[in-house]
């Protein structure tokens, strides 16, 4: 099929396309000028039935079902699926294994599961902070025989913090890093936590997901050195929380810089940020950085879709008595912390090549 320019849009696949994220996925791939969705692939259960059937009182979001979707057979998650290109949203109980296999088959798999980010040869990639970590693909392409491979995104807390961190660690270096977050309900699924646990309540345990943002960003903002990643030399300290909010993780930051710095210059420094620009992609979000100077933003409601909910918006920047700055970040966790950063992920590897 092509799009309103001509372009013949590139087939791609959706596994565990009935879950939130998947959902989103096909949300957000809905009329992609590069992308169509000609597959949809869930558990043996859903497999078999239209697309509309199987998400019979399922569907979450607040825009209908794509009608060319709606009629998408689903099927296994098994790689015999026509396209290349597959988007990953499933569990992490069983994604391990079924990503392994499509890369096995040939298939390019962008994936928003944590099962394989910290492989040795797997880049977890953001194009705007470490797009040279794709270099690493050809030593990854050894394992499979058929030129298949894997990248992922990080985890959706982790991109929100990592997004200003990344600029500053360019310029001053960071070598400290405190974190608290305050996490959306959607991050947690579908049916998720039980409203008589979070209306009225904060619950300050979110399973692995400190260890995750303690690990991830070395990753990260680490450097590929003779087909190595090697991790970038700070720390960092993660308390992670959940709150009663839809959409958008909110993420409380101080800083420990190794160069002196003002917070003016900090601002300027995000002000200043968008290596994707002259890029022309879909879903890249100029500036990737919003920066607001009010005493009382960002804010979930308010800010959450900046940039179509792939921007992430600074606010509250300030000095730190113990460190030397400190701020808000916001990040939308479903699109930005999810389905729209697999889908960046994959629009960055088609412009560079890689899904030739």
């Amino acid at each position: 099929m092509e799009d309103a320019i001509g372009m013949e849009r590139i087939k791609v696949g959706v596994l565990g396309g009935t879950g939130m994220v998947g959902q989103r996925f096909i949300q957000l791939l809905d009329r992609h000028p590069w992308f169509e969705v000609a597959e949809v692939a869930a558990s043996e259960r859903s497999a078999g039935r239209p697309y509309e059937e199987v998400m019979e009182g399922r569907w979450k979001l607040d825009s209908d079902i794509p009608p060319l979707v709606a009629q998408l057979q689903v099927k296994e998650c098994t790689p015999d699926l026509d396209c290349r290109l597959v988007f990953s949203a499933l569990d992490a109980n069983v994604a391990g294994p079924i990503e392994e296999e499509f890369a096995q088959a040939g298939y390019v798999v962008s994936s928003n599961s944590r099962n394989h980010r910290m492989d040795p040869d797997v880049p977890l990639l953001i194009p705007e902070v470490n797009p040279d970590h794709l270099e690493v693909i050809p030593i990854q392409r050894r394992r499979w025989t058929r030129g298949g491979y894997i990248i992922t995104n990080p985890n959706c807390s982790t991109i929100g913090l990592v997004m200003p961190l990344a600029p500053l660690h360019k310029k001053f270096g960071v070598a400290k890093v405190i974190v608290t977050t305050l996490q959306a309900l959607s991050g947690a699924g579908y049916p998720g936590v039980a409203s008589l646990d979070i209306i009225d309540n904060v619950i300050p345990f979110i399973g692995g997901e400190e260890a995750k943002m303690e690990a991830e960003p070395l990753k990260i903002l680490g450097r590929l050195e003779e087909g190595r990643f090697v991790s970038a030399e700070l720390k960092v300290s993660a308390s992670c929380t959940r709150v009663s909010v839809r959409d958008g993780h909110l993420e409380s930051v101080s800083v420990e810089l190794n160069q002196k710095a003002s917070s003016e210059d900090l601002i300027e420094t995000w002000e200043e940020f968008d290596p994707l620009a002259g890029y022309e992609l879909p879903s890249a979000p100029s500036p990737p950085i919003v920066v607001r100077r009010e005493d009382d933003r960002p804010q979930p409601r308010m800010d959450r879709d900046e940039g179509r909910g792939m921007a992430c918006v600074v606010g509250r920047v300030r000095e730190c008595p113990i460190l030397d700055y400190k701020f808000f970040v916001l990040s939308h966790n479903t699109i930005r912390g999810a389905a729209g950063a697999a889908i960046l992920n994959a629009e960055y590897l088609y412009k560079k090549g890689y899904l030739s």
